[in-house]
């Protein structure tokens, strides 16, 4: 499962390292280049509703090879017509692309059937570790193109779409204890909707792995922008790959450290290291290596921050209602890596400003976001009382 979300997560995010190398055939704006890196996000954001919800109902092994195998096509049509420099042909693929990162919505239920509570975080963390497809599209992607042109990259990803499908059908099995889920989809999203862990959650996932794609699909344009750092697409690519790597190797340590603390306390700590690491990016530091110490670290925030919110998730909501639970908070990580790409490309002034106001307004979030979870989100579910026999049986009593 974790091979073939990487897999996915390569896909979801080809078009990222290859942005400036798009704008510069098609001449586009930076909105326009901003809007093209935005919209798999978009699609793969909120299609992990429908998708976690299907997931409860198929199971994880059935899903996650039909989002391999559905990504085949929008991967093959965005080398097609961005070789060709139709700008609104690679727009519409690139929303159909979106479908690759619906994966994350059917990994997180499957990973958590087969394991009690407390172990749920790590094993959820370790799920996660497929985001270093985002790594393996930033470090290769721009390569491949150099040395096989766009098109056969495209092909060669499709193929490894393919077989992850196969991969997953021929060797993965659901848990003995998942059930099939035969409550209708709309009754099933409202219920989920009214839990309070759903809503919190989603804010705090919009935060933390919002942060993560937003960086991970704009960091190779960001980079490439000669006002910044004036990076070749492999050079940027290579520095995108760091950067992702660090998240991904962050992810199971928060993770495990949720399952032996407070959930809450990890995702304090990643908010705050978030809030100094993006104050620290915003003045430009000097390459390479205090600008690489203070992006690795800001990697390393936002990726204990997803784990830790997941852990979080599946200590608290119902094993029942994970996969849509899971969806929708899913879909708030995804809208939050949707809009900040936008509002970088929008505020970007090549006359001075460059991207600060972008990065100012994550650091106010992000403050914004310490206070409410410091005050307003519990760390524990008041309704659940959990006794050590159901820590091992995972189900947790309600009075």
């Amino acid at each position: 499962m974790t091979v073939a979300s990487l897999v996915c997560f390569w896909a979801w995010n080809s078009i990222g390292p290859l942005s400036a190398t798009y704008s510069h055939a098609m001449d586009l704006s930076s909105s326009a280049s901003a809007i093209l890196v935005a919209m798999p996000v978009l699609v793969g954001s909120l299609g992990r509703i429908p998708v976690g919800a299907l997931t409860d109902r198929y199971g994880g092994r059935k899903m996650m090879a039909v989002v391999c195998f559905a990504s085949i096509i929008p991967v093959l049509l965005v080398g097609i017509f961005a070789d060709l420099n139709q700008y609104v042909l690679l727009l519409i693929s690139a929303f159909l692309l979106g479908v690759a990162g619906t994966c994350f919505a059917v990994g997180i239920p499957f990973v958590n059937a087969w394991y009690p509570p407390a172990r749920r975080g790590f094993a959820a963390g370790v799920f996660g570790m497929g985001m270093v497809g985002t790594a393996v599209a930033a470090f290769f992607t721009p390569r491949f193109v150099d040395w096989f042109g766009g098109v056969s990259t495209h092909v060669i990803l499709a193929v490894a779409l393919a077989i992850a499908g196969v991969v997953v059908l021929m060797f993965s099995h659901d848990s003995p204890a998942w059930q099939p889920q035969r409550v209708p989809f709309v009754p099933k999203l409202l219920a989920a909707a009214k839990l309070p862990v759903t809503w919190n959650m989603c804010v705090l996932y919009g935060i933390v792995f919002g942060g993560f794609v937003a960086f991970s699909s704009y960091l190779p344009t960001y980079l490439k922008t000669i006002h910044v750092y004036n990076f070749t697409p492999v050079e940027a690519g290579s520095r995108v790959a760091v950067f992702a790597l660090a998240a991904v190797i962050a992810r199971p340590i928060g993770g495990a450290i949720a399952d032996r603390i407070a959930p809450k306390i990890v995702v304090l700590v990643s908010l705050a290291g978030t809030l100094v690491m993006a104050a620290l990016v915003n003045i430009q530091p000097r390459p390479e290596l205090s600008a690489g110490l203070i992006f690795c670290a800001l990697a390393f925030f936002l990726g204990i921050g997803t784990g830790g919110v997941f852990a979080w998730l599946t200590k608290l909501a119902p094993p029942e209602r994970v996969g849509t639970v899971t969806g929708l908070v899913s879909a708030a990580g995804g809208l939050g890596g949707y809009f900040p790409p936008l509002v970088m490309g929008a505020t970007y002034d090549a006359a001075g400003n460059d991207y600060h106001i972008g990065l100012i307004l994550l650091c106010i979030v992000c403050a914004i976001a310490l206070v409410y979870t410091t005050f307003l989100v519990p760390a524990d579910d008041p309704t659940r009382r959990v006794t050590r026999r159901d820590k091992e049986t995972g189900q947790p009593a309600r009075p």
